[in-house]
């Protein structure tokens, strides 16, 4: 098992990482009856996005022997209706180190084979952009 999900009422969950024991708290947008006072479901997923690129563009930063050290991603999530869906993520990643072009390279490849990417229904508009 991956995850324990426990509905808390008034639109909340609590979701464990049964692994580690890490719990995040997920809540309903405003524009869908909820408070939005953590993140909804589908930020979760937009911000997944994000994270699995970094995962994937650090393990080749670090067997190539340079880091990302104070680089951050602003992620947006666009929703559509009929049905209520994701319909596009943007994420654009601060790269604040001086890169050279192979290395920049290096990073944006990897960045697109995360295995969340390729999870993630190809009616889902993303737009990555790097910038340096």
């Amino acid at each position: 098992m991956t995850s324990k999900v426990v509905y808390l009422g008034e639109l909340r969950t609590a979701c464990e990482h049964l692994q580690s024991g890490s719990t995040i708290i997920t809540d309903a947008p405003v524009d869908n009856e909820g408070k939005g006072e953590a993140f909804s479901p589908t930020d979760t997923v937009a911000t997944a996005l994000a994270s699995c690129m970094f995962t994937i563009m650090g393990i080749k930063a670090r067997d190539h022997e340079f880091d990302l050290k104070d680089t951050y991603a602003v992620v947006t999530k666009t929703m559509a209706s009929d049905p209520r869906r994701i319909s596009r993520i943007e994420i654009n990643f601060v790269l604040r180190a001086e890169y050279t072009e192979k290395q920049r390279t290096i990073l944006e490849r990897a960045a697109n084979t995360c295995p969340v990417i390729y999870s993630l229904h190809p009616d889902i508009e993303k737009v990555i952009t790097f910038s340096y």
